[in-house]
């Protein structure tokens, strides 16, 4: 007589969960993230080999790389806009140290501040200057510095995390240029927060509540100033020195400075 009834056992719980997290550590994306030696990659082991691993991944140990492909190293391959964007990001807090000790995020004060600045300050309006242009260029050069990325094929694996790391550098050099734009509190900088916020007000389930700390309150005021000013200050310059360390660290562990000729 036929059996009716499968003898197969059913999987439980714990056997569901496991089947996931090997497939998701099985994955390219997972891969792509974590090196070889890191405790989250599938089928780790503690031995001494995984061991030396974390210490020959660590950061501080590629500063430097150990060797360099010869075509890498032509101005007319990499147009130094890698460089030139993490110079212009060391001008850019240089210039900004300088300026924070002539500003005051006061809405009272902020604009006659800025004059002041332009006027009375020596080399004033020569380093406000320097850091507004260096700010356009940044932009510009992180935005080429991706195209001449993705025009040679550099993203492809294993370099897929780290196109995903410039991703998020560029869209915080837009954040640091659109925060620092409103510093001088005039009528361009009320406008572009009244766009800007009503913009993210309409993000779904979340939007007011969003708005609401941006702002500060219900409406555009001193406290919104004081919030963008401690966003363009401490808090995205100090996410995008993060994710500067962890690009650059990848570039060396994933094969150079670029991809295949």
């Amino acid at each position: 007589m036929a059996k009716t009834i499968d003898d197969k056992p059913r999987p439980t719980a714990k056997d569901r969960v496991t089947s996931t997290v090997d497939a998701v550590q099985g994955s390219q994306a997972w891969s792509s993230i974590f090196r070889p030696g890191s405790i989250f990659r599938k089928g780790y082991t503690d031995s001494p080999r995984n061991r030396s691993y974390v210490i020959m991944n660590s950061v501080l140990y590629h500063l430097h790389p150990v060797k360099v492909k010869r075509h890498a190293v032509k101005v007319s391959y990499t147009l130094c806009l890698g460089g030139l964007s993490f110079f212009l990001f060391i001008l850019l807090t240089v210039t900004g140290i300088f300026l924070m000790f002539f500003y005051r995020p006061e809405a009272t004060a902020a604009w006659n501040d800025i004059q002041n600045l332009s006027t009375s300050v020596t080399f004033g309006l020569l380093v406000r200057n320097m850091h507004r242009w260096g700010a356009h260029l940044m932009v510009l050069a992180v935005f080429l510095h991706m195209a001449r990325v993705f025009y040679h094929g550099a993203y492809k694996p294993p370099r897929e995390f780290n196109w995903v790391i410039g991703v998020i550098l560029l869209t915080l050099t837009l954040l640091l240029s659109f925060t620092g734009y409103l510093l001088p509190w005039d009528q361009l900088a009320l406008w572009a927060v009244t766009v800007g916020t009503n913009m993210m007000g309409y993000t779904p389930v979340f939007g007011q509540e969003v708005r609401f700390v941006l702002l500060g309150g219900a409406e555009i005021g001193s406290e919104t100033l004081l919030r963008w000013y401690v966003l363009h200050v401490l808090f995205l310059p100090f996410v995008i020195v993060i994710f500067m360390a962890i690009h650059f660290w990848r570039v060396r562990k994933d094969g150079g400075i670029s991809g295949p000729l």
